[in-house]
């Protein structure tokens, strides 16, 4: 059974004329697609068409099976549902600029990062790109109609640089005409580091926003929580994000998660800005979501702050992730696992 949510208009166009069918009625089917209708309800085509259709593709690969929303804040948590009984996480935030969605682009993840819940049972397998682009299309079909999702960041599940090529056909189809068109200067993508396919992401003429995944000031303390610095040096990391910045004249996100004990002394922030001066960059800090399986303690607000402080002093470019679904286990593999645990017990 072949997703058309993968298929970019062309493709599809093509397929649709292997079983002797008009090119308008492709366009048709594309349009329905990215409304995120499934056949029945593709009410311009013929009935026959539909039941054919039914029998030889998918329309909607990606079901909601269970959603969370914040008491707090708009924040909902999504337990995305695939076909083949795996399942995946997603946030839907809500900003004064619009929605933004985190979306998963793996089941599970092989990276290893010891403050990650999405790591614990490894990576089961890659979402194509037609799971990536459903994710989207059910949390717009979730507001409705009265909204749309405007922003897209890939750091739910999984690593996207580990499933490159179907993550390059999936940013390539946001901007496909007739379909959903979100402008890839609206997306962030999130990596630990792949440094060879950070260069190759560089070449993509694809401007997202690029976040790396940092959490440390040396290669000493990075090895400790990420087993990706163990192939990738930070001094090459870093080249790799320079080059990045000089190909595509877009700054790279670092991301650092404060670890109480670890990484979050003055000393490691000053540590931190010898490395990312004079490069466009900006760091977002995140204070730790403690995972329960894992022996990682969080950090206090004054620790932040005094954190952020020292940075600013130093003309580094930082701000405070936002905190947004704590009361729903906003943090990326939560839900999922508890879902995996529970049907185990």
């Amino acid at each position: 059974m072949i997703e058309l949510t993968g298929m970019f208009q062309q493709e599809l166009i093509d397929w649709c004329k292997e079983r002797k069918l008009p090119a308008f009625r492709a366009k048709q089917i594309f349009r329905w697609i990215h409304q995120g209708a499934d056949f029945d309800g593709m009410t311009n085509l013929p009935l026959n068409l539909r039941e054919q259709l039914k029998a030889e593709a998918v329309a909607q690969p990606v079901q909601i099976l269970t959603e969370r929303r914040s008491k707090i804040d708009d924040t909902v948590k999504f337990l995305f549902g695939l076909r083949d009984g795996n399942c995946v996480e997603g946030v839907l935030m809500h900003y004064h600029h619009g929605y933004t969605l985190c979306i998963s682009t793996q089941v599970g993840c092989r990276m290893g990062c010891t403050f990650c819940a999405s790591t614990l049972e490894g990576c089961v397998r890659s979402l194509t790109a037609g799971e990536m682009l459903g994710e989207v299309l059910c949390a717009n079909n979730y507001l409705g109609g009265k909204d749309r999702v405007h922003n897209l960041v890939l750091m739910g599940s999984g690593e996207p640089l580990d499933n490159y090529d179907n993550v390059m056909r999936f940013l390539r189809l946001l901007r496909e005409p007739d379909g959903i068109q979100i402008g890839l200067r609206n997306v962030s993508l999130s990596t630990c580091g792949i440094v060879p396919k950070m260069y190759d992401l560089a070449q993509e003429d694809l401007p997202v926003t690029l976040s790396v995944s940092l959490h440390a000031p040396n290669d000493e303390i990075r090895r400790q929580t990420m087993p990706i610095a163990k192939a990738h040096p930070m001094e090459d990391l870093l080249c790799a994000c320079r080059n990045y910045i000089e190909k595509t004249g877009r700054r790279v996100i670092f991301e650092y998660a404060l670890v109480g004990g670890v990484n979050c002394e003055d000393r490691h922030a000053i540590e931190l800005a010898s490395k990312l001066r004079g490069m466009q960059c900006h760091v977002n800090l995140i204070p730790l979501n403690v995972v329960e399986e894992r022996d990682l303690k969080g950090v206090t607000e004054a620790t932040v702050r005094r954190f952020m402080s020292v940075l600013e002093g130093l003309h580094i470019s930082v701000t405070r992730r936002r905190e947004m679904g704590d009361d729903i286990e906003g943090a990326c593999g939560q839900l999922r696992r508890k879902t995996i645990i529970g049907e185990q017990q």
